[in-house]
Order: C-alpha cells, then sequence, then structure tokens
C-alpha cells in the first residue's frame, strides 16, 4: 500500500455513494489497465464499508477458481465464513433445506462446515444452493446491526464461462446476486479488473450493464503524481528530499501511473541513501523492463511483435487505435505489410496474452501502460545490435 493516496477522491466519493444505497440497485467495478492502482484502491475502501457498517469478504479471483462452477460456489463460501463463523444460527433462521427443524441448533454457528452443509443439502442446481445459502445468512446478520455484507473480488477478469465443458460459473455469480439484490437483501458484488471485465460480464448476462457502477482508474494527472512522490517524504520527515528537477523527471517517466511511481521512487530512495546524486533514470528504466515489461513481452512471437512494434509506432498508440490504422501503419514502417484479416487475427491472438485488449465500440488498446515506450526501445536495441553485427 501507498503511504499516501493521491488523486482518488471522486472515485471515493463514487464508493461511499454506493454505500448508501437502502436497495442494491447498483454494484462497484473497478477498472482500468494495469499500474494505475486498482488493488490499492479497492482495499482503500474495505475500511470505509467496515466503518459504514458492512462486512468485508472476498480475495483474487484466480483462473482456477473460473474453471467449474463448484470451485466458485466454495470460494464464495470459503470467503463468506470468515464473516460469519462466530454468528449462531437460531432455531427460526433454519432454512427450508439443510438442517430438521427438530435439530438443536443451540450451539451452531455459521462457520464454512455449516454453510456446507446448508449447500449440500439443498436441492436444485448450484445457483439454488447458494441463493438458499445466502438467504439463510441473511436471516441471522440482519440482528447483529449489520448494514449489509460486500463480496469483494480482485482480478475478476479471470472469471469466465465455459459453454464447451458446459461449466458457467460467471453467469452463475452474476444470476445469484441479481436474484439476492431483488429480494432486498444488501449483498454488495465489488469486483475489480482489467478492461476486459466489463465486455465480459455483459456478454455474460446482459442485464450485467444495469447491474454495475464502473469506476474506471486512469493515470494521475501531473499535480497528483507530484503529490504521490512528495508527500511521503514530507509526512515521514524522510531523510531524502528531492528537488523539483528529480521531482519532474519521475512524473514525466512515469506517465502518471501510480505503480510506476512507486516503482521509481523507491529505487530512487535506495540510490540516494547510497550517497548517489543524480536520479539513475536510465538504469532504473532497465530493471522496470526486466521486472515489468519481459515477461509480458515473451508471450509474443516474433511476427506478434513485428505487428506490435507497428502498434508502437503510432502516435496515440497508448490511448485506442483501429485495425486500418494499424494496417495502413504497417505499410510504412514493417518489412513485410498486415493485411486487415491477419491484422484482426494477430489481435484476437494478442488479446488472449493479455497484450491488447478490444473495447466495447471496436477499438483496440495496448493492455499493458506504457507498452509502447517499451516496444520502442526493445526496437532501437535490436537496431544497436544489428548494426555492431555488420562489424
Amino acid at each position: 500500500m501507498p503511504p499516501y493516496l493521491a488523486g482518488r477522491s471522486s472515485e471515493t466519493q463514487e464508493f461511499e455513494k454506493l454505500l448508501g444505497q437502502d436497495i442494491i440497485l447498483e454494484n462497484p467495478l473497478l477498472t482500468g489497465l494495469r499500474g494505475v492502482g486498482k488493488t490499492v484502491l479497492l482495499e482503500t475502501f474495505k475500511p470505509l464499508a467496515i466503518n459504514a457498517g458492512w462486512l468485508w469478504v472476498g480475495t483474487d479471483l484466480s483462473e482456477s477458481t473460473s474453471i467449474r462452477e463448484e470451485r466458485l460456489a466454495i470460494r464464495m463460501l470459503a470467503d463468506l465464513a470468515i464473516a460469519t463463523s462466530s454468528i449462531v444460527l437460531r432455531t427460526e433462521d433454519i432454512p427450508p433445506f439443510g438442517f430438521s427443524r427438530d435439530q438443536d441448533v443451540r450451539d451452531v454457528t455459521l462457520s464454512y462446515d455449516t454453510l456446507m452443509d446448508i449447500y449440500e443439502q439443498t436441492p436444485g442446481l448450484i445457483d439454488d444452493k447458494l441463493k438458499n445459502v445466502l438467504q439463510t445468512v441473511w436471516a441471522c446478520l440482519k440482528r447483529e446491526d449489520t448494514r449489509g455484507l460486500i463480496f469483494a473480488y480482485d482480478e475478476a477478469q479471470n472469471l469466465s464461462d465455459h459453454a464447451k465443458k458446459e461449466q458457467f460459473p460467471l453467469s452463475i455469480m452474476l444470476d445469484v446476486f441479481q436474484s439476492i439484490q431483488k429480494q432486498n437483501i444488501p449483498f454488495m458484488l465489488a469486483l475489480s479488473g482489467l478492461p476486459t471485465l466489463m465486455p465480459k460480464l455483459v456478454e455474460s448476462r446482459t442485464f450485467a450493464e444495469r447491474m454495475f457502477h464502473v469506476i474506471f482508474l486512469d493515470r494521475l494527472s501531473d499535480d497528483d503524481s507530484r503529490n504521490a512522490i512528495v508527500q511521503p517524504i514530507q509526512e515521514t520527515n524522510c531523510p531524502i528530499k528531492l528537488n523539483d528537477y528529480s521531482v519532474d523527471l519521475i512524473v514525466n517517466v512515469s506517465a502518471g501511473y501510480p505503480y510506476f511511481i512507486q516503482f521509481i521512487c523507491r529505487e530512487v530512495y535506495d540510490a540516494f541513501l547510497q550517497n548517489v546524486t543524480d536520479v539513475p533514470i536510465e538504469e532504473i528504466t532497465r530493471k522496470l523492463d526486466n521486472d515489468f515489461f519481459a515477461g509480458r513481452w515473451a508471450r509474443a512471437t516474433d511476427r506478434q511483435r513485428e505487428l506490435l512494434a507497428v502498434i508502437s509506432e503510432l502516435d496515440h498508440c497508448d490511448s485506442e487505435f483501429t485495425v486500418q490504422e494499424v494496417q495502413e501503419k504497417s505499410k510504412e514502417t514493417a518489412s513485410k505489410p498486415f493485411s486487415a484479416s491477419h491484422t484482426n487475427q494477430m489481435l484476437s491472438a494478442l488479446g488472449n496474452a493479455g497484450l491488447v485488449y478490444k473495447n466495447r465500440h471496436g477499438k483496440y488498446s495496448l493492455a499493458v501502460p506504457l507498452m509502447g515506450r517499451f516496444i520502442r526501445r526493445q526496437m532501437l536495441e535490436a537496431q544497436k545490435r544489428s548494426q555492431l553485427n555488420l562489424f
């Protein structure tokens, strides 16, 4: 967590409004490129929700969670049990399924085992079982002076349906929460993920467009970037002081992405504490290339790298681009230009590799911030190596 969270006051206010809903009509969805601070902001939301009377459960959604519906159900029950394990199940709260009305439940709490008992003994499909569990939990929670409960899941773009395997975990999650919220049960679903998340939700269930309030995180402004750099130094009496030139250099190189600001500042502090007097920006950039970009670059084939190199030459490569723009640019820069159909196919493959994504308007963007700069550096180094080999 950063020592100072800069430039996210409006996003925080949007979340606080969602916490004030008497009936859950909208669920928060944080989205943006890697490095914009989605995970940090989601963690910042947690104490705000708890202070407002909400319970908070959740974790990162791994790809393994998305493989089978049963795994998603177990994931949700395991997370839920952390918040409910000390809550006693009373006789009047016994659900229609899962327990006998004659069963003594005086010492039964809503532990993971209890939740699984209710789940397994509920007839029907997996979503029926989950709904019954959540209804039972709310029957107990509403006596505890609890405002509601938030299921918060980061890296939610990993969640997918698998029609060929007849497994639909994403659809089940959306169906369950829509049903529960229609019953005025204040269980909120807070998701965080890459820009591919919202289109994936809408593709799974069209009502998802109305179900979520999208909070898009962009890079920080120059002023907010400076605050992110300077405030931690001032507030903690840090022995390191940065002059205006150093601050401006970090702002420029980081381009306002919080992850890069933290990465560069950490390296600058370490260098300055060892009596380095100037920001070693070339060395830090090289380390950033190895730590952040290289692994993603390695996923691309040689021909895909050629296409990415073409994209990096676009004036607006860090925003949005079209297939036609890439195709036209390839005629100028590529040794072998790309056709429209080939460009489409390769962009789709790069999307599966997590290097580009397609937005809802049919345009593409690089999925990794500042990837264009990295690619141009790689191309320049390749040219230098090629020239050296000539001698």
